[in-house]
């Protein structure tokens, strides 16, 4: 009896110790306290460091960090950056690695960077997830060769201008024009290799401009050169305009039944609001979309003859107008910039593309009713409103002469005519400038033979 009992005793005490162990399995399996998963580092830098830019480095884990240490490995040398163990258990930390004065002024082309994370968890027999990161970092601390070969003298409010620069680094990242409008245009590589070139553009609702040459390498080296165009004002016409109730009553009437940004919307002043700022703003994001691409091909000449897309075409309209709206007792209460020239001649006269080009958009866009816009190169676009009939696809060619459309009265036109645009990366400049031979000659083509035979002397 004895016997069986201790049997007995020593299978409940088997089965408790098997139910221990699973509990304990299952602990260590589904416990945040045994989380198998190694701590998460993110580095700032992608392979290369001019040791004045500090390395940004993240640290995470989820139960809790319990030491990091970075090192640096020279060709001769061996720095310890880094080394810290953590009392608490923040599940996130960020450091700063820094060259040791020692090394700023090492002539090295890489050095070794290693990193070992260990978190609190107790996986591993207490002593927790450890991850190791080792990345060879390219060191570079010269900025880039930057300078300007030649530009146009000048640049007019709402007008247009051409710079030529040469830049150079084995490194290079990016090279940009930065201005003080929050526009940032992209140079596109011109003639020989090393040199580039861009037009510029000065938008007419700024009062000011200027723009800067960024070339900026891998390392985060960066050099910077200011374009010295003389900047020429122009007076713009602002327009106040009184808005009928036959003209609401029609044309803005007609229009809020087409829009969606106007569907449920009965007043009148309201309607005319929306399409005046709403859908303008929504159908002018579109075009500037469109027309802010540059081609990264190498161009090697850029010889635009000037535009005249309509034949006997008389401006009915202009560019820059700033036209504000009144209606009775409601003074100013809308007012918008005209962003192209109105051309008008006979009922669907025939538009011409002066220039070839590819056609980037042929479709029915809001105010602007159906519009083809045609890429001539160089950041360089046309854009043809109101027509009353397209002749081009999206995707086509066009070629100098070519019949593109007719004029007409689609979208927010009250008359037959051509609402004629010319962007320049995304905006709308004086097209008079463009169709202009003297300007042409004296701002872009000039300009452009000069920097070719500058370069060709190997200057």
């Amino acid at each position: 009896m004895r016997h069986n009992h201790n049997r007995i005793g020593s299978g409940i005490l088997g089965w408790i110790l098997g139910a221990c162990a699973i509990a304990a399995v299952g602990l260590m399996g589904f416990s945040p306290l045994f989380e198998r998963d190694d701590p998460k580092v993110t580095l700032s830098c992608d392979g290369y460091w001019n040791f004045s830019t500090p390395i940004e480095v993240s640290v995470e884990d989820a139960s809790g960090l319990k030491s990091f240490n970075a090192t640096i490995a020279g060709p001769h040398e061996d720095w310890v950056i880094i080394d810290e163990t953590q009392s608490s258990k923040e599940t996130k930390k960020h450091f700063q690695i820094t060259p040791p004065k020692g090394m700023r002024n090492a002539q090295a082309q890489s050095v070794t960077l290693k990193i070992e994370a260990t978190d609190n968890s107790l996986w591993g027999l207490f002593m927790g997830n450890t991850t190791e990161q080792e990345m060879t970092l390219i060191v570079d601390q010269r900025r880039p060769a930057l300078a300007v070969i030649t530009h146009s003298y000048k640049i007019q409010k709402g007008g247009s201008a051409l710079v030529v620069f040469k830049a150079f680094d084995d490194h290079m990242k990016n090279l940009t024009i930065e201005t003080t409008i929050g526009k940032t245009f992209i140079a596109q590589p011109f003639y020989k290799k090393g040199y580039y070139a861009s037009l510029l553009a000065w938008p007419v609702q700024n009062e000011s401009f200027s723009a800067t040459i960024v070339a900026r390498d891998k390392a985060g080296n960066e050099t910077r050169s200011a374009i010295p165009f003389h900047l020429k004002d122009h007076i713009y016409r602002v327009s106040n305009l009184e808005l009928s109730d036959a003209f609401l009553d029609g044309k803005i009437a007609e229009l809020a039944n087409t829009y969606e940004q106007t569907v449920g919307v009965n007043d009148r002043l309201e309607q005319f609001k929306i399409i005046n700022e709403k859908v303008r703003a929504d159908n002018e994001k579109i075009i500037h979309t469109i027309t802010a691409k540059v081609s990264n091909e190498m161009i090697s000449d850029f010889k635009p003859l000037p535009f005249y897309p309509l034949q006997n075409g008389q401006k009915v309209a202009d560019f820059g107008d700033h036209r504000i709206y009144s209606y009775k007792d409601k003074k100013d209460f809308s007012s918008a910039y005209h962003m192209g020239l109105d051309l008008a001649s006979v009922s669907m006269g025939s538009i011409k593309s002066t220039n070839s080009g590819k056609v980037v958009f042929s479709q029915t866009n809001g105010i602007y009713g159906d519009l083809p816009i045609i890429d001539h190169g160089f950041g360089l676009y046309t854009l043809y409103g109101h027509c009353s009939q397209v002749n081009v696809r999206e995707k086509d060619t066009v070629a100098n002469e070519q019949e593109i459309a007719k004029t007409g009265m689609s979208g927010y036109a009250m008359g037959d005519h051509l609402h004629f645009g010319i962007l320049v990366q995304g905006i709308e400049v004086r097209p008079e400038e463009w169709m202009d031979s003297k300007w042409i000659a004296d701002n872009i083509t000039s300009v452009i033979d000069t920097a070719k035979m500058f370069i060709d002397s190997g200057n």
